[in-house]
């Protein structure tokens, strides 16, 4: 049974990753003020990053469209399926953007609007039509767009970029990775079909299994920054230290003893993982003060 057409649209636009997006956005408003943030700020912030990452979405599933039909994970996807045409998505993309680029310079500030822009076209541009396809590194190259939400986030409500909005941004940066890898390997006889250099299908399971491995370590030593830095205290400590040995652990079991549905499954928990790295910071933020007086 066909999705009606307003269902379509919306499944251009990757609801659940841009969802995860602006989630890490919002907590990056509130990480960056004491108080609360300003609801012009709040509204105006979350759905203009929120209609920029939709547009994003949209564009990169325009530029994908022929690798996605040869896929069983993508090829229902409107594009594939000739149930919206390209004028249609192209014209979709138009609208996201340039409405949520207006909502940020109206109700954000001009910073948040520019670097909200430089991640569309890193994103939309120069990793979907040229380092996708260019080299197995196009994760790590390409995944300083994805990890720009929360340093927006931040940038909105102060109108600068500051050391601890970095940390942040580092902390997705090196979550990419192995995030997607571990798809990759799952997926991988699909990106080959498909014509895409995704790591497991250039240099094999094992190697990329190791890769994630190490990233994974990366990412375990970056999530401390926040408590290095005293950007957060002994509450979010506590939490990222057995959600990082968690990831470590099966990271591991991926290069020494995998099994089949391994991959997907550390998938799953490196999204589960990320959403409780800024809860948790969100948590320490608001409630560690309470608990100290």
């Amino acid at each position: 049974m066909p999705l009606p057409r307003w269902r379509e649209y919306y499944e251009l636009t990757k609801p659940r990753v841009v969802l995860l997006l602006v989630f890490t956005a919002v907590i990056g408003m509130f990480l960056a003020t004491p108080g609360i943030v300003p609801w012009p700020v709040l509204i105006g912030g979350s759905a203009g990053i929120w209609l920029c990452s939709a547009c994003a979405a949209v564009l990169n599933q325009w530029a994908d469209r022929e690798a996605d039909a040869r896929m069983a994970r993508t090829r229902r996807r409107p594009l594939p399926t000739g149930t919206l045409s390209d004028v249609q998505a192209l014209g979709f993309a138009a609208v996201l953007g340039i409405t949520g680029a207006a909502l940020l310079y109206w109700l954000t500030n001009t910073l948040t609007m520019w670097l909200t822009l430089i991640s569309l076209v890193g994103y939309a541009v120069i990793y979907t039509l040229f380092l996708k396809r260019a080299t197995p590194q196009n994760i790590v190259i390409g995944g300083a767009a994805g990890a720009a939400p929360p340093l927006l986030g931040w940038t909105a409500v102060t109108g600068e970029v500051h050391a601890h909005a970095l940390i942040l941004f580092l902390i997705i940066f090196a979550w990419t990775p192995p995030h997607f890898w571990a798809l990759a390997i799952d997926r991988r006889d699909e990106y080959a079909r498909a014509g895409i250099p995704m790591l497991p299908v250039t240099h094999g399971v094992q190697f990329t299994s190791l890769q994630i491995l190490l990233y994974t370590a990366i990412l375990f030593a970056v999530a401390l920054l926040p408590y290095v830095a005293q950007m957060s205290g002994w509450l979010y400590l506590a939490g990222a230290l057995p959600l990082g040995v968690l990831y470590l652990l099966w990271s591991w079991q991926l290069v020494r003893k995998p099994v089949d549905d391994l991959p997907r499954k550390l998938f799953n928990y490196s999204i589960i993982y990320l959403m409780a790295i800024f809860a948790l910071l969100l948590l320490d933020h608001y409630l560690l003060p309470v608990v100290a007086v």
